[in-house]
């Protein structure tokens, strides 16, 4: 009996050591394949690769002021663009939860200010997925509400004027309670203006030239404005995909697919409620892209594998070829889709 005792012990603490030499070794290649992509591409920011509790990629490259060389640290913070989007859509969300918004609500019933006779006929979940077909407040709409998708900043700035109507509390007071709830120390409406380490975001000119833009914030900070950084975003994914941030039910709303949009770097795409992901791919690889002028970012989360991936870049190149600018971004993506749970990362 204790020379069997004494085998399985052994066979258990090979096992342990042999699967996590295992996972070193790929967390190894991993890190090798994206050093790779880094050293073939243009890319000035950072770049986490991570679990709950085990950063496998974690590294910064080149400035965040390119004139004065400031080198880049992993703690800065970045324009994140349209990965606001999903911030915005939780807070309709747990709104929706405490019964004080109903997602088929016409916005009418809110924003009463509004004279167009579509305020009556299109819903918060048409804003949520952008099939409202409104353009201007003016103008009438362009398509019948819930018939197409048109990709629409204008839509989440009307989210936040339905949440600030509904809690009685200004879009930049509501998001800020959320942050300091959930300990998201580095995340911010940029209104609040306590920021310390915002990089400096750069765009390529007509000439290949970086030239800094002073336009980043300029879009609705709903749809697109807000500041955060790479430890922040990969709490926020573990907040999010651990059903802390909304109920299971409520997280399953978010990644139902309710649009397909003709993407210009992933060709088609579903939406959900403000996160993004390939047909029946909502499982293995999910989130979004972020563009602002002079930041290029990606958040994602792998449920297959329990992987975040959050990548922050503050220089824009290739502007008139989006799959370039988004280059480092989308192969270091497919590079981990492609990983199963048997590679060892679950």
């Amino acid at each position: 009996m204790k020379i069997s005792l004494i085998i399985l012990t052994f066979i258990l603490l090979t096992s342990c050591q042999t699967n996590g030499q295992g996972k070193m070794e790929n967390h190894a290649k991993l890190t090798s394949k994206i050093d790779s992509i880094i050293s073939e591409n243009k890319f000035n920011g950072v770049i986490s690769i991570s679990t709950d509790s085990i950063d496998i990629y974690s590294k910064s490259f080149g400035f965040s002021d390119l004139e004065n060389k400031t080198k880049i640290d992993i703690k800065d913070q970045f324009v994140i663009g349209s990965i606001s989007k999903q911030i915005t859509a939780v807070l309709i969300l747990r709104e929706y939860e405490k019964g004080k918004i109903g997602l088929n609500d016409t916005i009418g019933k809110y924003l009463t200010e509004i004279s167009q006779p579509w305020a009556k006929l299109v819903t918060i979940h048409q804003l949520l997925t952008h099939t409202h077909g409104i353009t201007d407040l003016d103008k009438p709409l362009e398509f019948k509400e819930g018939s197409q998708f048109h990709y629409s900043q204008l839509g989440y700035e009307l989210l936040a004027q339905i949440l600030q109507k509904v809690t009685r509390k200004t879009f930049r007071g509501l998001s800020t309670e959320l942050f300091d709830k959930y300990g998201l120390k580095n995340t911010f409406h940029p209104k609040n203006k306590v920021y310390k380490n915002l990089v400096k975001g750069y765009e390529e000119n007509e000439n290949g030239i970086l030239e800094f833009t002073k336009n980043s914030l300029y879009n609705f900070v709903a749809a697109g404005s807000f500041i955060s950084n790479l430890e922040d975003l990969k709490r926020w994914n573990q907040l999010l995909f651990s059903e802390k941030l909304v109920k299971k039910e409520t997280l399953e709303l978010m990644k139902t697919k309710y649009a397909t949009r003709i993407h210009p770097i992933f060709e088609t795409v579903e939406y959900g409620y403000g996160l993004l992901f390939k047909d029946g791919e909502q499982n293995i690889q999910i989130g979004a892209l972020g563009y602002a002028p002079g930041f290029v970012s990606a958040c994602y989360y792998y449920p297959q594998t329990n992987l975040n991936l959050v990548v922050l870049e503050n220089t824009a190149n290739n502007l008139n070829d989006f799959k370039k600018t988004f280059i480092v971004h989308t192969e270091i993506m497919e590079l981990i889709r492609k990983r199963t749970p048997n590679n060892g990362y679950n």
